[in-house]
């Protein structure tokens, strides 16, 4: 399929020349007639997949309420929201936002809004680690570092400094005088479907208490419910800060939030931030109905056992067509397949079969199906990668 965009819109997006209809749970039906398996999730964000009837039933209940109103008054919704999330996470307090971008803006604010409170204005550095991906603004591509997304957008934003991967020693060595916070993805899913450590998590946590150094956690794309926990940061038995959501917040409905704790959230006082959309009531509605889903206590062990079966089937491909897939990445429904071949042309093929994927960093083949997955639906995705994967051989012994 082509990548011709139609002409009104910016050359930003490098587009397939397919679009959908409708969707249904796992699947979707495209423009061309074809039904699609979506392990894609709209990048990690429909977690509940298409047309769930508990978000649609929401959707109608308040689509002839209020949409929106600004922040200037009190929204029932949204301060129901931020208590079940405050109740099922480490925080105290929320602030909403609209998109992952806004999340980080406010969360690089807000770390150093902290040290300004606490007596230390010259706290203002930002470490983050390579891999990383905070989000496309100019603070968001100073984080996360790479090169290819700096180009032609001028100096640096100021404030910011990277470290390895996993290298603790270096973390500690980068620590000074002007650090406020480090952060960084529990799970890196641009940079190639990449598990931050358990222990790392919990010496970074250990070392930032004993230098005063906030630590941030991004949960935009590993949040809510994707890692086979609510919030990824759970696996470590410590906890951020700060954290980022998106994504999954909304099953699909545009939603950012900031959590944090009490002494972060005293700092922002009025006139510190704001948002025109943020928390309005119909996204909040949605996320409401999203969580009342994701808190059932069925649901995180079902996407536990959705992710036992699927890395299993994906370590036998591996397995098979080492000459193809030479790893199993991940945790929950957020895998990743690193390729031997380019990952573009493994997604290009496997959505041919009609499955949908994504690429990520490292030549990683991604794999975000949503959360509500089941044993029929991952049999039917591996079946699809072994054709890929078969094909691939074929041309490769045939060149």
């Amino acid at each position: 399929m082509g990548a011709e965009m139609p002409s009104a819109l910016f050359p930003t997006h490098k587009r397939v020349d397919l679009s959908f209809e409708r969707g249904e749970g796992a699947y979707l039906f495209g423009s061309d007639g074809q039904k699609y398996l979506d392990f894609f999730s709209g990048i990690a964000v429909t977690g509940l997949g298409h047309a769930h009837p508990h978000l649609v039933a929401t959707a109608c209940r308040y689509a002839d309420r209020v949409w929106h109103i600004s922040n200037n008054f009190r929204i029932p919704e949204q301060e129901r929201l931020a208590e079940r999330l405050a109740a099922h996470s480490f925080a105290d307090n929320v602030y909403f936002c609209s998109t992952g971008l806004e999340a980080a803006e406010g969360a690089i604010k807000m770390a150093r809004r902290a040290q300004y409170t606490a007596g230390s204005p010259d706290k203002v550095n930002i470490i983050t680690v390579q891999g990383a991906f905070h989000g496309r603004s100019l603070a968001g591509l100073a984080a996360t570092n790479n090169a290819q997304y700096l180009e032609g957008f001028g100096p640096r934003t100021p404030g910011f400094s990277q470290v390895p991967f996993n290298d603790l020693k270096a973390l500690e060595a980068a620590l000074g005088a002007d650090t406020a916070a480090v952060m960084l993805e529990p799970i890196q899913g641009e940079g190639g479907i990449r598990r931050t450590p358990l222990d790392y998590l919990r010496a970074v946590r250990a070392l930032c208490d004993r230098t005063g150094t906030l630590l941030i956690f991004d949960e935009v794309q590993c949040g809510m419910g994707r890692s086979g926990r609510l919030f990824a940061y759970e696996w470590s038995n410590i906890a951020p800060d700060i954290m980022m959501l998106a994504k999954g917040l909304g099953g699909g409905f545009v939603i950012g939030a900031i959590l944090a704790t009490k002494e972060i959230s005293a700092c922002m006082v009025p006139g510190t931030h704001g948002s025109t959309f943020g928390g309005n009531p119909f996204a909040t509605a949605i996320a409401n109905a999203v969580l009342d889903i994701m808190i059932e206590p069925s649901f995180l062990a079902h996407v536990r056992d959705m992710s036992t079966l699927l890395r299993a089937g994906l370590a036998n491909l591996v397995k098979k067509y080492g000459h193809v897939f030479s790893e199993v990445r991940g945790v929950g429904l957020l895998v990743g397949l690193k390729c031997c071949i380019p990952n573009n042309q493994c997604v290009a093929a496997a959505r041919e079969m009609g499955l949908l994927t994504h690429v990520a960093g490292d030549n990683v083949l991604r794999l975000m199906p949503p959360l509500i997955v089941e044993p029929t639906h991952i049999s039917e995705a591996l079946e699809m990668l072994d054709a890929v994967a078969m094909r691939v051989s074929e041309e490769t012994a045939s060149a």
